[in-house]
């Protein structure tokens, strides 16, 4: 008998340990992902002759992090991404080590003020980046490319900035018309500094001030931005340091903005009362904005990292690829009682009506006629007499991720402690929490869900929170459910990718 319950409970635990780990189908539909390896920062993001170009960091070799290169896609509509080759590898050094290619942005040189291209051709594309020796050095270094960034020449007198740290990294570089002239935002990421540098040819480089040593300071601070953002119902803009940084939850990773002013030499912030994040959930960092839009485009647009370094290399996307990216994003700012908030609205939005309805009245549950893991969903909703709503989706018998408002507290939560797979590292499963005041008593998102991705957006963009989540059930229900009294569901739409 003892040998039989021995051989019975190998059996079962083998089966047990044999269902976790069949690989699960959660590479996003809509959200670029790499077709193999490790990505993490979106980089050198430009547009050039009707292609947007989305460098990355990326490695070639593994799908955990190492051997920094750029990867390198292409979209002529921000929505349908081609993978090309990797566009700047990693190279080998006289001494024998090597230099990784690290954060950095690209720009369109139409006047040929590098001097890298014949004269009258107004396509060069530079590519300013951070050469990182590892344990040794970070300095900034310029390459040049004459067929829309398909291949690169380094030049060859980098770096172009080195202050001989170990630590000085991920320049973002902006045409500063008023000056004819070149701006770089650069960080000392452990000093929590901002620099900002002038140059007129992209290789010599003047600093012209500093700004940190404020805001959040829980994490070090990375991937910088400087960007002229428009106020929404005017005709005025403002100025919007981005820096990414630590989160309103000790540990984990988020990006902060300030508001301000630039004078082509000096940013100014604007007071502000709190730290301002530009998404809260977990899985948002190191965005950047296009270089170069077309006139077409009135507002900036940028892209994000969808991952946290806390639990990065972990997450339980298979053998093949790690990390993706988000949505691009449009920017403005808009005026509110707490001074000028950041406000974000996907450029994308899925096309096939799968379902819709309005004015219903909804108590208790309301388990919506659709299934999926793949869709575009907008939603207004009157609480009414409710103390609460919910929003469970990827919805299983014991599985959701549940977004969750609660009408007393005026929060908003994503939570995904219940979500799936969340074991794989213990500071995986969170709950996010945003406040979020009704407008005239109601309340508006639009959820864009894929496969492990959910991008929320809170009342038309005012508040944005985007995470990881990996269900194991793929049920993909949907239901809403009532708290304390009826709650009416104004309209509700969701929309799929065409078959």
């Amino acid at each position: 008998m003892k040998k039989t319950a021995l051989f019975w409970f190998f059996i079962i635990r083998s089966l047990i340990g044999f269902s976790q780990s069949v690989p699960q189908d959660y590479r996003p539909q809509f959200h670029y992902t790499a077709p193999k390896n490790w990505v993490n920062d979106p980089n050198g993001m430009v547009y050039l002759d009707g292609e947007y170009h989305l460098f990355y960091q990326y490695n070639p070799f593994g799908n955990v992090w190492g051997h920094m290169s750029w990867g390198h896609a292409v979209s002529k509509d921000l929505q349908h991404w081609e993978t090309l080759p990797p566009a700047l590898p990693e190279f080998d050094n006289p001494d024998g080590t090597q230099t990784m290619i690290f954060s950095g942005c690209a720009v369109i040189d139409s006047m040929n003020t590098s001097g890298f291209f014949e004269k009258g051709f107004t396509k060069g594309m530079v590519a300013i980046f951070t050469s990182h020796i590892e344990g040794k050095a970070q300095h900034q270094s310029i390459a040049y490319s004459i067929d829309k960034g398909r291949t690169w020449k380094r030049y060859d007198k980098n770096p172009v900035l080195d202050l001989g740290m170990k630590d000085f990294r991920d320049p973002s570089v902006i045409w500063y018309p008023e000056k004819q002239a070149w701006i770089m935002t650069v960080v000392k990421p452990l000093e929590y500094m901002a620099q900002f540098y002038e140059s007129k040819d992209l290789k010599k480089w003047t600093l012209l001030s500093e700004f940190g040593k404020q805001g959040d300071m829980t994490k070090i601070w990375e991937c910088p931005s400087l960007t002229k953002i428009p106020i929404e119902g005017t005709k005025e803009f403002k100025w919007v340091l981005m820096v990414s940084s630590g989160h309103r939850q000790k540990n984990y990773l988020a990006m902060q903005y300030f508001v301000g002013d630039f004078d082509g030499k000096t940013f100014t912030s604007q007071k502000q009362n709190e730290i301002l994040y530009v998404d809260e959930g977990k899985d948002f960092y190191a965005a950047i904005p296009f270089n170069n839009l077309p006139k077409s485009h009135t507002k900036p647009i940028m892209i994000g990292w969808i991952n946290d370094w806390e639990y990065a290399r972990e997450i339980p996307t298979g053998d093949t690829w790690r990390g993706g990216f988000s949505v691009p994003r449009e920017l403005s700012l808009k005026k509110t009682a707490n001074g000028l908030r950041l406000v974000q609205h996907p450029v994308m939005a899925l096309k096939k009506l799968a379902f819709s309805v309005k004015n219903k009245v909804i108590n208790k549950a309301y388990e919506v006629p659709f299934k999926g893991e793949v869709f575009d969903l907008a939603l207004e909703i009157q609480p009414q007499q409710a103390k609460a709503v919910t929003l469970n989706i990827f919805q299983s018998k014991d599985e959701a991720t549940v977004i969750r408002y609660d009408v007393f507290t005026q929060e908003l939560s994503l939570d995904r402690t219940h979500s799936g797979q969340v074991n794989f590292h213990p500071r995986f499963s969170s709950i996010e929490r945003v406040k979020v005041p009704l407008k005239d008593g109601k309340l508006s998102l639009r959820l864009l869900a894929d496969k492990s991705i959910v991008e929320l957006f809170a009342q038309d963009g005012e508040q944005v929170l985007t995470d990881w989540v990996f269900p194991t059930k793929h049920e993909g229900g949907i239901t809403i459910t009532s708290e304390g009294g009826n709650v009416k569901l104004n309209n509700l739409s969701i929309h799929t990718l065409p078959q």
